[in-house]
């Protein structure tokens, strides 16, 4: 089966619906392509910087719809629960995947976008056209192809992107939980190996997502295990554990979450949100990377399709720089952060300075997390 697009976008998470969505709503014919039925549950902090709220208005998308949390305060706590307690210079929302990405395919669908769930199984770029192949024989044609596979991806594989072919020792846990818990607060804790977010969503579900390495989390037989004798260290963690009752019936994991540098565009794709590149969940700003990711590309597109860019290559140029300039500062000092953070002498010695000088918890936040957007018509 033969189709023609004249942008396909590969996989259907916050920055693939937003860039589907951004498009059609300026008249551009998009094919989104996702493996997944909507609505589901996916490993994510699920807290969102109020930063992309401009955008979302401009896209009318009503978030109010679904009932988020509204999130001011950051509580964030060493290993060995040495805390500082701060307000968020812009604040944020929280809201689950669950929730999110099922409103935002409603509202790709709503403004003309075709949405298909199947497997995309290569990407061939030939004669300014690419070929995109499906698991179910689907053959798609386009002039465009944006690359939002999430994480990690067969996809990533094929191309042969550096960070595909290393192995990653991190993996992420998320589960939702009844308790009790502030609705305006995240929660930002250390843990041995590891750091863990808590934050609440809609349904007054509370959400707890942490990151930690295989090779602490190998040393346990299961999950129960490692939660009891590793997180629940962090006495803030054990306090939240004791009090909360999970809601899922397992938590939902996923390994081999890479950090590594990624390129932006590979083979002529354009990549955005986790597929371009990701942020340590410690600076709890990935979500709305991606969403302003989404924002950079379409706006890049619409400005080819208008001649106003003159080549693929310029395109392609104007995007890296793009990305760059709006995200590599954020996702260096993330690693920066993370790499401190593991050390608990450094994370000691810098707790110290941050309660003798509590306006820099603030100050650092700022640094990892993007101004308001501002929407040009």
């Amino acid at each position: 089966m033969n189709i023609s697009k004249e942008i396909t976008i590969v996989g259907g998470g916050l920055a693939g619906l937003t860039a589907a969505i951004h498009l059609s709503k300026i008249g551009l014919k998009v094919m989104l392509i996702e493996k997944n039925e909507y609505p589901k549950h996916k490993v994510c902090g699920e807290y969102v910087s109020n930063e992309i709220l401009p955008y979302l208005n401009w896209l009318s998308l009503d978030i109010s719809e679904l009932n988020s949390t509204q999130i001011s305060k950051l509580d964030f706590s060493t290993v060995d629960g040495q805390m500082i307690h701060c307000d968020l210079p812009l604040g944020g929302f929280g809201v689950s995947r669950y929730a999110f990405d099922y409103f935002l395919c409603k509202k790709a669908v709503q403004n003309g976008c075709k949405i298909i769930q199947d497997n995309v199984e290569d990407i061939v770029y030939k004669k300014d056209i690419f070929t995109v192949t499906t698991s179910n024989g689907k053959i798609i044609n386009s002039r465009i192809v944006i690359g939002a596979f999430g994480k990690r991806s067969n996809i990533d594989l094929k191309l042969k992107r550096k960070f595909a072919l290393k192995k990653s020792h991190w993996l992420a846990v998320k589960a939702h939980y009844s308790g009790n818990f502030p609705n305006d607060l995240v929660g930002l804790h250390n843990f041995e190996g590891g750091y863990c977010g808590v934050s609440k969503v809609e349904n007054d579900a509370i959400n707890i997502c942490y990151l930690t390495t295989y090779t602490s989390f190998k040393k346990h037989k299961n999950i129960d295990e490692f939660q009891n004798q590793v997180v629940a260290k962090n006495p803030h963690l054990r306090s939240v554990f004791e009090t909360s009752k999970m809601i899922f019936d397992s938590p939902l994991t996923i390994s081999q979450v890479s950090f590594d540098k990624k390129a932006v565009v590979e083979n002529h794709i354009l990549m955005i949100g986790d597929t371009a590149g990701l942020i340590h969940p410690l600076c709890g700003n990935g979500m709305a990377m991606a969403i302003h990711s989404a924002k950079i590309v379409c706006e890049l597109i619409n400005k080819f399709y208008k001649n106003e860019v003159k080549s693929r290559d310029e395109l392609e140029k104007m995007y890296k720089n793009e990305w760059k300039r709006n995200f590599k500062k954020r996702i260096r000092i993330g690693r920066l952060l993370a790499f401190l953070l593991q050390n608990s002498n450094v994370s000691i010695a810098l707790m110290k300075i941050m309660i003798t000088f509590p306006i820099l918890l603030p100050f650092i936040i700022k640094q990892t997390h993007g101004k308001s957007i501002v929407i040009k018509d």
